[in-house]
């Protein structure tokens, strides 16, 4: 084999990890340094280290890893359902609602009763991309709040707030209608828990009902309650778009 052709089927280990879908590509680089993942039976903890799929065997506590087929799909997400994989409360998960034989896992999380857009996913690799705060994914959220937004607060949210000594904003708010600021869209770039809802708290608002209508330039297209899988052109332009 030419060496060319070698080197384009090397790549790192913790890459390969991702994406398989066990995790994300930083969760895989601590499995390496805890020194839980061997190659062709030999502990590797050089986060450097670099494999061929086709020919090494890589395993994770003993367990070969496989290479797993990638699922990618958008949920519509209703209220009332788990933003998780699985609930002590045995209630109902996002991961109930999609039918596949494949493992998946939401990528970050809406609250129990927020509707809207939510990505489900077994690539690390991607579930990173839309996940990491550096790269400044947009979301846009339609938000009811108990009285009008003033002025001088939009301005506050738009410049900035702290919550829990770390700045947070809004990149963009406008209103539903001409004057109705009980109604607003606000653009977000950061997805703290809680974090739009934290946002209007801080100033004394109480957000009634909240639904994320994109991610990253995915829209609801669907019904509440529907899922889809997304298309390769969707894939294709987050990762061209947002991926490091």
């Amino acid at each position: 084999m030419k060496c060319s052709q070698m080197n384009r089927r090397m790549m790192r280990l913790n890459k390969f990890i991702a994406g398989t879908g066990i995790t994300s590509r930083r969760k895989a680089e601590e499995l390496i340094l805890q020194g839980r993942v061997t190659v062709n039976n030999k502990t590797i903890t050089d986060l450097a280290f670099t494999v061929d799929p086709g020919q090494d065997e890589i395993s994770l506590d003993g367990e070969r890893i496989s290479v797993r087929k990638h699922l990618y799909y958008l949920l519509n997400k209703p209220a009332g359902v788990v933003t998780t994989t699985s609930d002590e409360k045995n209630r109902k998960t996002v991961v109930d609602l999609i039918k596949t034989n494949g493992r998946i896992y939401p990528v970050g999380r809406l609250d129990y009763n927020t509707t809207g857009v939510l990505i489900l996913t077994n690539d690390g690799d991607f579930s990173q991309i839309l996940t990491h705060p550096g790269n400044k994914v947009p979301r846009e959220y339609d938000v009811k709040l108990d009285r009008p937004l003033q002025p001088d607060d939009r301005d506050k949210l738009l410049k900035g707030i702290y919550l829990k000594g770390t700045k947070g904003k809004f990149i963009k708010i406008t209103a539903a209608g001409r004057s109705n600021f009980s109604q607003v869209r606000v653009t977000a770039v950061e997805g703290r828990n809680h974090f739009v809802k934290n946002m209007f708290g801080a100033l004394g608002y109480t957000v009634l009902v909240l639904d994320r209508v994109s991610f990253a330039g995915i829209k609801a297209d669907i019904l509440n309650g529907k899922y889809r899988k997304l298309t390769d052109s969707e894939i294709r332009v987050i990762t061209e778009k947002y991926g490091r």
